[in-house]
């Protein structure tokens, strides 16, 4: 089983960016995928999530109108699209899958500054 984040770096405020998390291992389609974050000295944190069919969705107060979460299970991939990045956006960025089993990826870090 793998979870793969990608797509992380630095990005001025106001910018975007778009994070990827390949699966494989399992049934991917089965599974919730969210993203979560933890910046430093902070809790682990829900950012967003998708149900398995794709058709729910659920965002955290702090990035609602600003992140948007896909997935796409013929290429076993759920995404996070970010924008008007703000500084305190900054965090390790990871995702889960969930289903009987829940699996972590390794995390992709976003920093926003000037």
């Amino acid at each position: 089983v793998q979870l793969v984040e990608y797509g992380g770096g630095l990005v001025h405020p106001g910018g975007s960016l778009r994070l990827s998390c390949a699966a494989s291992g399992f049934a991917f389609s089965s599974y919730i995928m969210s993203w979560h974050r933890q910046a430093p000295g902070k809790e682990r944190e829900l950012v967003a999530s998708m149900s398995a069919d794709g058709r729910s969705t659920h965002y955290a107060d702090s990035v609602k109108g600003r992140f948007t979460i896909s997935r796409d299970n013929a290429k076993n991939t759920v995404y996070l699209e970010m924008d008007s990045l703000e500084p305190e956006d900054t965090a390790v960025y990871y995702c889960k899958a969930i289903r009987l089993q829940v699996y972590w990826g390794q995390g992709t870090q976003v920093t926003v500054s000037s």
